[in-house]
């Protein structure tokens, strides 16, 4: 009996303990299977039918990553020794497995609906996007004598005041001297026109044409059926008309990419800063650096284009003068016109003005022709190339295929600008896309 009351009493641990076979503190039993055994005096975790706190919290992060990202990439599979114990799956990745067709699908339709929207809105306002492209082109254009007075200390209003007159004493005297000029030139060279066709039909080379192809007989013969036409003569009135209205819609156009380009260039600071702040914030600065680079491109292209235009004009004008060639300042400011239009506009001029001389007689459009298109020599390879070194560096067949093609889209607008555009494009290849590429 006291054997029985001492083990029961208190000390009934101390018992068990002295019962229990002598190890020291803290040793591990042998494992079964690899199970790695509990220290002795260390009580035993119980066990549990879910996943452990850790376990739970590399679940959440799991789930968190594969919303982020895409899950059909090769990187975003789940490691198998990450994976939960029981094998269930993961609602996190069975949640972006759905979604992800239907994401996909619906951003398809968003870009057909608006592929739609742009090409309907390109049909229904084409004049007025040639206009904005007009006026932020000649904005850009003008943007470096602005830029040139704001370093010079003045605010920049400065600047697009000193710009808007400067560009206003250029039309005015373009107005005040070439128009009348022009005007005149052109009203003579009606009136002389059956003069200078009679001489035509006189020469001898024609005379050869006319007794082999009949030429005489076939226009006398189409002068007669249109004279008959009565279709015919209403169809020549409503040209005119039609010609009456295409003048005014001209002023109108002109008016109103004046007004727009003094608004552009005036406001142009803001909007460089609200279209960076569209970009990311960690792209931002390398996407200003390019935009400047490009903008600053278009500007100098822009005013260097008009500088050799400028002096294509004077030289045509000077050569026609020595060639002794009539409308001389008629045909000079077509040659300045065509000369707007990069590598081929200047060689279309000078062949249109030579043709022109040819009526005059053969001697004048050969002297012509000999000083126009020696200069053009000197041009295309000597101040071109240092007037546009600072602009664009455009190969020679990508310029070619560019001009001919915004020709054909935009007509002279298309070819002024196709130059420019081009430069920029091979830009964001040569500084986007290839360091992409080779840093795969």
């Amino acid at each position: 009996m006291e054997e029985k009351e001492t083990a029961s009493g208190p000390d009934a641990a101390g018992a068990a303990d002295v019962r229990a076979p002598a190890e020291p503190e803290g040793a591990e039993q042998p494992s079964l299977a690899g199970i790695p055994a509990q220290p002795v005096g260390v009580a035993a975790a119980p066990p549990s039918h879910g996943p452990t706190p850790a376990g739970r919290r590399r679940r959440l992060r799991l789930g968190s990553v594969l919303r982020r990202r895409r899950p059909f990439l090769a990187e975003d599979r789940v490691d198998p020794e990450s994976a939960p114990a029981d094998g269930a799956a993961d609602p996190a990745v069975a949640a972006v497995a759905v979604a992800s067709p239907v994401l996909t699908g619906f951003l398809l339709a968003v870009g057909v609906a608006l592929a739609i929207g742009v090409v309907s809105v390109l049909r229904t306002n084409g004049q007025l996007i040639v206009w904005i492209a007009a006026a932020l082109f000649i904005a850009l254009g003008l943007d470096p004598l602005v830029r040139r007075v704001e370093s010079w200390g003045a605010p920049r209003w400065v600047g697009v005041l000193t710009a808007a007159l400067g560009l206003a004493a250029v039309a005015g005297a373009f107005v005040a001297l070439l128009v009348p000029t022009v005007i005149e030139q052109s009203t003579q060279l009606v009136q002389d026109l059956p003069a200078i066709i009679d001489g035509v039909m006189r020469a001898e080379w024609f005379v050869q044409l006319d007794e082999e192809f009949h030429l005489q007989e076939a226009v006398r013969a189409q002068t007669e059926r249109l004279a008959a036409d009565g279709v015919a003569i209403t169809d020549l009135f409503g040209g005119l008309l039609g010609l009456g209205q295409t003048v005014l819609n001209a002023v109108f156009s002109v008016l109103v990419v004046v007004v727009l380009t003094l608004y552009f260039l005036s406001s142009l600071p803001h909007m460089k800063y609200w279209a960076y702040r569209l970009a990311p914030c960690s792209r931002r600065p390398r996407i200003e650096a390019l935009s400047e680079q490009i903008t600053s491109s278009v500007g100098h292209y822009v005013m260097g284009q008009s500088f050799v235009a400028a002096l294509n004009g004077a030289v045509a004008f000077t050569a026609l003068a020595i060639a002794g060639a009539p409308f001389a300042v008629l045909l000079a400011a077509i040659a300045a016109f065509m000369a707007f239009i990069p590598l081929v506009g200047a060689a279309i001029g000078g062949t249109l003005l030579t043709l022109v001389s040819l009526l005059t007689s053969w001697q004048t459009a050969a002297v012509f022709a000999a000083i126009y298109f020696v200069y053009l020599q000197i041009e295309a390879y000597v101040i071109s190339p240092r007037v546009m070194a600072r602009a664009v560096s455009v190969p020679a067949a990508v310029a070619v295929i560019a001009v001919i093609a915004g020709g054909a889209l935009l007509g002279v607008l298309g070819a002024l600008m196709a130059i420019p555009l081009a430069a920029a494009l091979l830009l964001l290849v040569r500084e986007v896309f290839i360091p992409r590429q080779d840093a795969r």
